[in-house]
């Protein structure tokens, strides 16, 4: 007989499953996060070759990153909408699926195909990134922060093989001398052996489905989340820091070449950038719980990004040294932010409005930051001036660090729940 499990949207459930392979399914949630952030990082490299040989001025260059995040923006409520009607693990499969499509599409070669893709790409990442914590919160409920590291860890390792690999793989195909499809097509394609890899793992977990029960109870809209001034405090943070690292997402391959370096070094450079991010996710979750004022922690990780773009504008030569102190920043920052949405909550169910709003918010706002740093860099024809701004940006952003990272929590009338079904074999 099915058992009910109490929980609230997304997904979370008290206990873990008696699953029978608790291995292979550690195994496809760490495969699932290898491929969150891997599609969009190894665009940044190859942006160059892109833009000539499709003849894309620096603002449809710019969309090429900023298109997820619009796509982030908008699937993330539908998400979690797909994640009561289907279950968490065919919601999962399907975001996996979504974006195998999206880099096949993304590698056919034409730019309307690699926009198509890039849209179908992010839809797929979205979906995953709102119900993979969850999965973990309901398997795992003793052990979400140990997983959660390691997930944080993956993505990270994802993003640099991707980008790191980029500019090899095209060299490779450009020296095989394929010509199907252009050389820059073929290494985007490259990185399909994630998703592929990651369906085939995560097949087993099929037989099982999570699905909310006939008469859950209806869920409280928070509205007034939005009126908020704290609510508002927690998004800003997350936003500029999801701001400051898409731009430099978007753009560090192509200041790095300006500045003298090669594409194969800047490419490198670009791949030790997300690996950097996903260092603070090994120190940072375990001491959160024994440092209990936290704006320092906050106010230091605003300090680390402001020292690299600082560093990058004036000393150059130091770029990888200047874009690990950057990442190590941006990374802690927003492992911070996702723990302040938790700290700074009463309840479950308050936390996931909060993060839905804050996620909304952040990547409406990061979407922008690529299109107008390139569309300023083509003005004035040097990086100096949009570093400047990113630097004079993570200044606000320690002062919005200050007021998220108070030990105070948002206060609300929230009263109702959501009842979750956990079946097995459905």
């Amino acid at each position: 007989m099915p058992q009910p499990l109490l929980s609230s949207t997304p997904p979370i459930l008290p206990t873990a499953p008696k699953a029978s392979t608790p291995f292979l399914l550690i195994v496809g949630i760490l495969l699932i996060s290898l491929n969150l952030r891997s599609p969009i990082t190894g665009v940044g490299p190859l942006l160059d070759v892109i833009r000539e040989q499709l003849h894309l001025s620096a603002m449809q260059a710019g969309m090429l990153t900023t298109l997820p995040l619009l796509v982030f923006a908008f699937f993330s409520p539908i998400a979690s909408i797909l994640g009561r009607k289907r279950g968490l693990e065919q919601s999962l499969m399907a975001a996996l699926v979504l974006m195998l499509i999206g880099i096949i599409v993304r590698s056919l070669g034409s730019a309307s195909w690699l926009f198509i893709g890039t849209v179908i790409i992010g839809a797929g990442i979205a979906i995953a990134n709102v119900l993979l914590p969850s999965l973990l919160k309901r398997d795992f409920p003793n052990k979400v922060t140990t997983i959660t590291a390691v997930y944080v860890l993956m993505m990270g390792v994802g993003s640099t093989l991707s980008a790191s690999l980029a500019i090899p793989v095209m060299n490779m195909a450009d020296v095989l001398s394929i010509t199907a499809i252009p050389d820059w097509a073929l290494s985007l394609g490259g990185i399909v052996i994630f998703p592929v890899i990651a369906i085939g793992l995560w097949l087993p977990q099929l037989k099982k489905h999570s699905a909310p029960m006939a008469d859950t109870a209806e869920i409280d809209s928070h509205s007034y989340l939005w009126r908020s001034t704290s609510a508002w405090h927690i998004t800003i943070f997350l936003a500029l820091n999801s701001l400051l690292m898409y731009i430099f997402i978007s753009w560090l391959p192509v200041i790095l070449i300006d500045l003298g370096y090669s594409h194969q070094e800047a490419g490198f450079i670009h791949g030790m950038l997300q690996l950097a991010t996903a260092v603070p996710a090994i120190i940072l979750i375990p001491l959160m719980a024994k440092i209990h004022d936290k704006r320092a922690l906050a106010v230091c990780m605003t300090l680390l990004v402001f020292i690299g773009i600082v560093g990058l504008i004036t000393m150059p030569s130091l770029a990888m040294l200047w874009v690990m102190v950057f990442g190590v920043g941006t990374g802690g920052g927003f492992i911070l932010a996702l723990a302040l949405v938790s700290l700074r909550t009463q309840n479950a169910h308050q936390a996931a409005a909060l993060s839905g709003m804050a996620q909304c918010c952040g990547y409406l706002l990061a979407a922008s930051g690529p299109i107008v740093m390139g569309a300023l860099h083509e003005s004035v024809g040097n990086w100096v001036l949009p570093l400047s701004i990113c630097a004079g940006l993570s200044v606000v952003w320690s002062f919005f660090a200050l007021l998220a990272a108070k030990n105070s929590s948002i206060t609300s009338p929230v009263k109702t729940s959501t009842v979750y079904l956990k079946t097995e074999g459905c």
